[in-house]
């Protein structure tokens, strides 16, 4: 059995059944046996499905806010806001199905010669999801996959293990036909034993650097597709000609929404000389304002971190930071909830701060930014490219063709201008360097969960 200690009060929520070896059997088989009907449907077909399967999840969105909250801890006026999110991506995945999946077909007129590519499943996959956003991170793969006409099995965080339960509900409720969609709740070992099986047609995980490493580790004998978003440090920079108040009001949400615990959060700000002293005055008054506690209370709009260990790693990023020279501009008095030792953790805004620093380059996952004062773009540049991630970055201007030419430049997946902390289902999700490999949403999302097969098709003389 596995127990999910809510983050809340440190009570067990939830307790589910452990599944081993024979259950990772027993699903291979059914999903083996589900994908030749699966497949042979029309993308049509399928659409309708996945959209019975989105909306009876959708539905069910403030039963399903309750859950996450008492899971992960994000507070409950938040929570219903994952729920619209994961259906708006779900839709348009489904929408621009027939268009990605369509065959690309070679014209030549001096050609008779019949030759095109089709685009075919891969197989039987399986989905590996954390819990920070659950329905998020999981929609991006799950719906792709199925409408291109894979199955999925679905290892969802032990934290979080409700979500897998509300999918498997949804694709009963929907229809879906038996062994389409499954889920398992596997720890590490038997998560190896399911994806290094060789019926494994594709991986899609979410996690960790560490965790990634862990799954390419398993299919270090097999030769299939492995989809790999692992975090970042992302960074944004304020330029001379920034508009001062969109940029400290958007920055601080990048910064605290979710307790800091988003792949795509600020994590460190670079703020042009000319800016940077209104710009930190506002940060931190807006910071200031924030309210941490119960994440069921209504007037919370910062809750606990997801575990106590995970508040503790983000306190010694803190104090190396703070005994290197770092000041820290909110006092965690200011914030009575917020207790050493325990998952609640005041929001920290850093100042004096270098590369030196963890806080600035190794992901905290948690409420803290440092901000560093920087005299020209080509020094933000410098200092937004020395990461080993590279997910997002933010630019923050009036002069989009100024923004256009420096982000270009960035070693990043995802460029915003005037925004941050945000997936557009319509564009490509993908990270570079240690922030993993593989695309996710958009149309080219279906290209990583797709095969490629041509055909080049002579009349007989």
């Amino acid at each position: 059995m596995i127990n999910t200690i809510s983050p809340i009060d440190g009570t067990i929520y939830y307790t589910a059944e452990e599944h081993g070896p024979k259950d990772i059997e027993r699903a291979l088989h059914l999903a083996e046996s589900a994908f030749p009907l699966w497949s042979n449907l029309s993308i049509a077909e399928r659409a309708k499905y996945i959209t019975a399967f989105v909306d009876a999840i959708v539905q069910d969105k403030n039963d399903i806010a309750l859950e996450i909250t008492w899971q992960m801890g994000r507070p409950l006026g938040q929570s219903p806001g994952e729920i619209k999110g994961f259906g708006d991506r779900a839709h348009y995945m489904i929408g621009v199905a027939e268009e990605a999946l369509g065959d690309y077909k070679v014209v030549d007129a001096e050609n008779p010669d019949k030759r095109w590519v089709e685009r075919v499943p891969i197989g039987v996959v399986s989905v590996l999801s954390p819990w920070n956003y659950p329905f998020l991170t999981s929609v991006n793969a799950i719906v792709p996959a199925l409408m291109a006409g894979n199955v999925v099995i679905l290892k969802h965080s032990f934290q979080t293990p409700l979500v897998a339960e509300r999918y498997a509900k949804a694709a009963a409720k929907a229809g879906l036909p038996k062994g389409v969609f499954q889920i398992l709740h596997l720890n590490h070992k038997n998560t190896g034993q399911l994806i290094a099986d060789s019926r494994i047609d594709g991986v899609y995980f979410t996690g960790s650097v560490q965790g990634g490493v862990a799954v390419q580790n398993s299919l270090q004998n097999k030769f299939i597709p492995c989809g790999l978003e692992l975090g970042g440090k992302d960074p944004a920079y304020v330029m001379a000609d920034a508009n001062l108040e969109n940029s400290v009001e958007n920055l601080v949400d990048g910064a605290f929404f979710n307790s800091g615990q988003s792949c795509c959060g600020i994590e460190r700000i670079y703020v042009h000389e000319t800016l940077y002293d209104k710009f930190v005055d506002g940060f931190v008054a807006l910071t200031k304002q924030y309210k941490l506690g119960n994440p069921l209370d209504a007037g919370t709009n910062l809750g606990p971190m997801v575990k106590t260990d995970a508040a503790n790693y983000v306190r010694k990023q803190i104090e190396q930071a703070l005994g290197k020279g770092a000041k820290s501009l909110v006092p965690e008095s200011l914030f009575s909830s917020s207790k050493k030792d325990t998952p609640y953790l005041s929001p920290h805004v850093l100042v004096n701060v270098d590369h030196t620093m963890d806080v600035m380059t190794e992901e905290s996952f948690g409420p803290v930014v440092g901000i560093m004062k920087v005299k020209s773009d080509e020094e933000a540049l410098r200092l937004m490219n020395d990461s080993q991630y590279g997910l997002t970055a933010s630019l923050w201007a009036n002069d989009m063709d100024k923004a256009i030419d420096l982000g270009r430049k960035i070693e990043t997946g995802t460029v915003f201008m005037n925004r941050c902390d945000y997936l557009d289902p319509a564009l490509a999700w993908t990270g570079v360097k240690n922030s993993g490999k593989g695309v996710t949403l958009s149309k080219i999302g279906y290209d990583h969960v797709t095969r490629v097969k041509s055909f080049n098709f002579r009349k007989g003389k």
